[in-house]
C-alpha cells in the first residue's frame, strides 16, 4: 500500500508492540474516510473527523481505527479506491466533498456519512428527507437554510463591498459539473442579477482548459473572476491562482483554501467544523444508531477570510467595516 494513500491507520496505538497493535486493530471498528481533494486536505479533514469522534467519547486506537484515501479530484479513481476500502471491511464510510453514490454502487448496504457537500441530498435522491434520511446514508451539508443561493448572496455581497466597480463577473467552471450540478450556475446568475452585475460563464471540458477560460474572460474585459465549487479545481490551486494573478483582476473562490492560496476573499462553511460534526454522526453509528434515523445537519458556522497581501497587490483598499467582520486576515 502506498504511503500517500494511507494516513494514520492506527494512530493512538502506535506505541504498542507490533503484534499487540495488529491484534487490537483487527478487533476494532474501521472508519474509512474518502476525500475527493488533495493529501493536505485529506489530512486536515480526517483530523477533524477524529476530533468529532473524540468529542463524542471515542478514541482512535481504543474504540476504533481509521484509514484515509484521497482522490486528488479524480472521479475516475473512485471505483478503485472503494474496491480497496471494501476489502478492509469498514464499519462506516465517511465521504468528504463527494456523495454516497460511488460507495453505494459497489457496497449498497454500507453506512455512509457525507460532509463537505453543497447540494440538496433530498433533491438528488440520496435521502428521503432532512429529518428522517432513511436507508444507509446521513451527513451534513455546507449550505444553511436557503441553500446555495442564500450562501452565494452573502459571498457576492462581501465581494462587491471589496470591488464596488464590479460590473461583469467571469465564472469559471467545468462543463460536466454544470450538467450534473446546475444549481450552482443558476444561483450565480440569479444572485448576480439581484446585486446588479452581469455574469459571463466560462465552462470548459477539462482542467487543462482553465487557462483558456481565464484568457477568454480577460479578452471580454470582465471586472473579476469567481471559481466554481468543483473539487477537482482544488488540486490545481497554485496554477489557477498564478494564471488569475497575471490578469491583474480581482478573483475570489468559494472556500477558504482559495484565499489561503492567494485569491482575494472567501466566505464559506467552516469545513473543519463540518468534519467534526460528521465525526459525531459516525460515533452514533458505531454505537448502534441507524444512519437513516440521524437527521441531515446544516451548517451554522461560516468563515470570512480576506487576503490583504493580494488586496495590496491589486490596489484594493479593504473597507474597515468589512475588515472588522473578517474571521481570518492574511497579511
Amino acid at each position: 500500500m502506498k504511503r500517500r494513500e494511507l494516513i494514520g491507520l492506527i494512530g493512538g496505538a502506535a506505541a504498542w508492540p507490533p503484534a499487540a497493535r495488529s491484534q487490537q486493530a483487527a478487533s476494532l471498528a474501521l472508519v474509512a474516510v474518502l476525500v475527493m481533494a488533495t493529501e493536505e486536505i485529506a489530512t486536515a479533514r480526517s483530523a477533524s473527523i477524529r476530533e468529532g469522534l473524540k468529542r463524542s467519547g471515542l478514541i482512535e486506537g481504543k474504540d476504533y481505527v481509521m484509514t484515509v484515501r484521497f482522490a486528488e479530484g479524480d472521479y475516475a479513481r473512485l471505483p478503485e479506491i472503494v474496491k480497496e476500502l471494501d476489502g478492509l471491511k469498514p464499519r462506516v464510510y465517511v465521504t468528504v466533498a463527494s456523495g454516497p453514490k460511488p460507495i453505494h454502487r459497489q457496497v449498497p448496504n454500507a453506512p455512509v456519512v457525507f460532509t463537505g457537500i453543497a447540494i440538496d441530498p433530498v433533491a438528488y435522491g440520496w435521502v428521503e428527507s432532512y429529518a428522517r434520511p432513511g436507508g444507509m446514508v446521513t451527513g451534513n451539508v455546507q449550505n444553511a437554510m436557503g441553500g446555495l443561493e442564500s450562501l452565494m448572496s452573502k459571498q457576492f455581497q462581501f465581494f462587491k463591498d471589496l470591488v464596488p466597480n464590479l460590473t461583469r463577473l467571469g465564472f469559471i467552471g467545468l462543463t460536466d459539473t454544470a450538467r450534473q450540478f446546475p444549481v450552482e450556475r443558476t444561483a450565480v446568475q440569479k444572485v448576480a442579477q439581484q446585486l446588479g452585475f452581469a455574469v459571463s460563464m466560462y465552462e470548459v471540458p477539462t482542467l487543462a482548459d482553465v487557462d483558456s477560460a481565464i484568457g477568454s474572460g480577460q479578452r471580454d474585459d470582465v471586472s473579476a473572476f469567481f471559481l466554481s465549487l468543483e473539487p477537482r479545481f482544488v488540486a490545481r490551486i497554485p496554477q489557477i491562482v498564478a494564471s488569475l494573478a497575471k490578469t491583474g483582476k480581482p478573483a475570489f473562490g468559494p472556500t477558504p483554501v482559495w484565499t489561503r492560496g492567494g485569491l482575494l476573499m472567501s466566505y464559506y462553511t467552516d469545513f473543519d467544523e463540518q468534519a467534526r460534526r460528521a465525526g459525531g454522526q459516525v460515533a452514533q453509528i458505531l454505537r448502534g444508531a441507524k444512519p437513516g434515523d440521524l437527521p441531515i445537519e446544516q451548517a451554522d458556522k461560516f468563515t470570512l477570510i480576506l487576503n490583504l497581501k493580494t488586496a495590496k497587490r491589486l490596489g484594493i483598499t479593504v473597507p474597515p467595516a468589512l475588515l472588522a467582520q473578517a474571521d481570518e486576515v492574511i497579511e
